[in-house]
Parts: C-alpha cells; sequence; structure tokens
C-alpha cells in the first residue's frame, strides 16, 4: 500500500474510532462474493483488511450469506472451506435469505454493533451509504480498498461535535441558583512553616517569684522605738525584787531587739541602694 493511501485510511479509520466508538479488534462482515473474489485472485483477505484498517480484525459471515456458497456446490467449495474459517453471525433468519438483505438486516438503521462491511455488491453499498458509521470495503481488481465516509456519516459526525460542545458550553455558563452550590474554593498559596519534627520543643516557664516590696525606713524606726517603750514599760511594771535578773533579761531583750532592728535597717537600706 502506497505511502498517500496509508495515511488517509489511518485518518478515517481514526474518525471512527473517535466520534463513533470503533474498537479493536474491529468486527467485519464479509458476503460470500467477496469469499470467491479472494480465492479467484488468491488473495489473504484478512491480511489485506487488516493492512487497510490498520488494526486487528475479526472476519465474520452470517448463516445466509454461507448458505448461498452451499448452493453453488463443490465448484466453490475452496471459497465455502474459506467462508468456514470466519466466525460464524447469527442473523436470526429461519429460512435463509438473499445475503445482501441479511447483511442490511444485521446492520440496521445504525449500525449499533459497530460492524465494517466488506461486500462486491453495488446495490448494497449504495444503501450502505444512507446508514451513519457504516465503514464500506470492497475490492477492485485485486486491491482492498476502504471508501471515504457517506455524507450521512459526516452530517452524524457534525451532530455529535455540536452537541458535545453545546455541553460545554452549558457546563462553562452554570450560574449556582441554590445556597448549596457554592463556587470551589481556591487554595492560596502563603508561605510554609518550618518542619515540626526538627523544631526543638519550648521548655516550661519557670515561675517569677514576686519581689518582696521594700519596707520604709521609718516605719522600722517607729517600730523599734515602739518595741524599747513596751521593754521599758514591762520593767516598770515587773518592780526591783530581783534587781540583777531583771537587769539581765532587760539587757539581752535589748540587745537582740537593738540587733534585729538593725540588721533590718541594713537590708531596706542595702535594696533601696540597689
Amino acid at each position: 500500500m502506497r505511502q498517500k493511501r496509508a495515511k488517509a485510511y489511518r485518518k478515517l479509520m481514526h474518525l471512527y474510532c473517535q466520534s463513533f466508538g470503533f474498537r479493536q479488534p474491529y468486527q467485519i462482515l464479509v458476503d460470500a462474493e467477496t469469499c470467491r473474489i479472494a480465492i479467484s485472485h488468491k488473495i489473504d483477505i484478512v491480511k489485506q483488511l487488516s493492512t487497510v484498517l490498520q488494526g486487528e480484525v475479526k472476519p465474520m459471515i452470517t448463516q445466509c450469506c454461507i448458505h448461498e456458497l452451499y448452493l453453488q456446490g463443490n465448484s466453490q467449495q475452496s471459497a465455502t472451506d474459506l467462508a468456514k474459517t470466519f466466525e460464524r453471525r447469527k442473523c436470526n433468519h429461519k429460512e435463509a435469505i438473499p445475503g445482501d438483505d441479511c447483511l442490511l438486516n444485521v446492520v440496521g438503521d445504525k449500525n449499533k454493533h459497530r460492524y465494517v462491511i466488506t461486500t462486491q455488491s453495488q446495490s448494497l453499498r449504495v444503501q450502505l451509504r444512507t446508514v451513519p458509521a457504516t465503514p464500506i470495503v470492497h475490492v477492485n481488481r485485486s486491491v482492498v480498498i476502504l471508501e471515504p465516509p457517506s455524507d450521512v456519516t459526516l452530517q452524524a459526525k457534525a451532530r455529535a461535535e455540536e452537541q458535545v460542545l453545546h455541553a460545554t458550553v452549558l457546563d462553562k455558563g452554570h450560574t449556582p441558583t441554590s445556597t448549596t452550590d457554592h463556587p470551589p474554593m481556591k487554595n492560596k498559596k502563603g508561605p510554609k512553616g518550618p518542619n515540626p519534627l526538627s523544631v526543638k520543643k519550648k521548655k516550661p516557664p519557670t515561675p517569677v517569684q514576686p519581689k518582696a516590696k521594700p519596707t520604709d525606713i521609718t516605719t522600722i524606726k517607729a517600730g523599734v522605738k515602739r518595741q524599747q517603750e513596751d521593754t521599758d514599760r514591762e520593767d516598770a511594771e515587773a518592780g526591783g525584787s530581783d534587781i540583777l535578773g531583771n537587769q539581765r533579761k532587760r539587757k539581752r531583750r535589748r540587745k537582740h531587739a537593738k540587733s534585729a532592728a538593725q540588721s533590718e535597717l541594713a537590708t531596706v537600706e542595702s535594696g533601696a541602694q540597689s
């Protein structure tokens, strides 16, 4: 096959796959006349179909088409043997009908099973061109040819593309009509924080002890004076029975009170200076 023709066939099969859902292996319905032509021209029909469609193929034949080969007897035994190697497609006809009518009935109005039709009947090809999404193959002088898409197929492709485009436009122009239909929130990008595994844990804060309020010097002096007055009053009330003992006690008390007052006064003064 020439490169230009191969490129055209590749684009054509891409159209059928993308717009109408054709998948490999392609299901190919072969009629009785194609089997006879393949034997007479010594064509490997399965290999040629695979080359033309550029993919895996699954050749099939209906019971009515193979019945036509049985009616011709031993003269077409080679064509019958070739047809028996194909997969049998049930057409659900209790009595055999002509092969062209059988293929047209199997394809239907929309070719929902995605068949590729290989036929040598000119009248059948004309009728199949009115069915959208139906690839047609025929043999012309030992060359297998894939026909270009019909006008009905191109119109169906345009309608399918318009429906997809219309649905996309409606989706883009959709506006929220209820309170639950909100536009999607955009993720705000900001500075990233440190890795929590690499950050040291914070130590608990140490309790702060309240500072002692500095005592006023005048208050301390007044307290010392008042303590001395209380001591003198106690001595006067005690009398002079034990003069020596009381004098010793008074000296100790006065000495102790004086030293305590002096130490407290020194502490206050040092705190005030600091």
